[in-house]
């Protein structure tokens, strides 16, 4: 039994964690940050979008900076802080998996704790990894978790895609209510096949998109990840946006990807 012992403990900590983790008859992990380090995020799995991007946002995403994204006590948390940088009043971090990570087709589980302030605007979203040559929407989008402060109990999963006469986006999606998702952690996850994709809460589907024929379907391909904390913008700023709420904390306990055979498409 001592020996058994020293053996398990002697483990790497990922195979200890891959162990552990419960699975689905034919799903395997292929790819999983459980935050265990301390510092940065691990730069093998995460790299930064930098700037002020998108949606008339009010950060600055920062790279490579502690007091916007640190690992420790098993968490991930990303902060975003009221502060003058570089034009904006406001910084955040983005850390996205382009260069490091995509998959197709899977299921992906994010354990996270919310903020809540005034503008704040967390998610946890894939995009087509042709999105370079593509261009958005053509490159397909899903919106695993988003959440306004505004819409306190309000948690949405959203599909973007290319509308069927070729101009501009379509979209289609669904909300769960989640009163407790700035105090409590849960779990949001998406299982995504050739036949349909789905979000969940806690393990409970609340909205399903079904395959719509080779014309409208863009999700046939490699997608990344990103986990961003937006504070203000188009959607997180609609009711305004004080600074004295600030900071704010969104914390991710792990992120975890399973695959399974490729399922054919009838």
């Amino acid at each position: 039994m001592i020996q058994l012992l020293l053996v398990l403990l002697a483990r790497p900590p990922a195979l200890q964690v891959a162990a552990a983790v419960p699975k689905e008859p034919g799903y395997h992990l292929i790819w999983h940050d459980e935050f265990s380090g301390n510092g940065l995020p691990d730069p093998k799995k995460w790299g930064w979008e930098v700037g002020m991007l998108r949606n008339h946002e009010a950060e600055y995403y920062t790279k490579d900076r502690l007091a916007n994204a640190r690992v420790e006590n098993g968490h991930l948390t990303i902060t975003g802080i009221h502060e003058p940088y570089k034009g904006a009043q406001f910084t955040s971090a983005s850390l996205q998996t382009h260069d490091t990570f995509s998959f197709e087709y899977g299921r992906l589980e994010v354990r996270a704790k919310l903020p809540g302030g005034s503008g704040t605007w967390p998610a946890i979203w894939l995009m087509g990894e042709d999105v370079g040559q593509t261009g958005w929407p053509r490159c397909g989008e899903l919106d695993v978790m988003e959440h306004v402060a505004f819409d306190a109990a309000g948690i949405h999963g959203t599909v973007h895609l290319p509308h069927p006469d070729g101009q501009g986006q379509a979209s289609a999606g669904g909300t769960v209510q989640a009163p407790d998702c700035t105090t409590a952690w849960h779990v949001y996850g998406m299982n995504w096949s050739p036949q349909a994709i789905s979000f969940s809460l806690d393990g409970k589907p609340y909205f399903r998109y079904p395959y719509s024929g080779p014309q409208s379907w863009v999700f046939d391909k490699p997608m990344y990840l990103i986990i961003n904390l937006a504070i203000g913008g188009d959607w997180g700023g609609q009711h305004g946006l004080d600074p004295a709420a600030y900071p704010q904390k969104f914390q991710i306990d792990y992120v975890r990807v399973w695959q399974k055979d490729r399922p054919g498409r009838p």
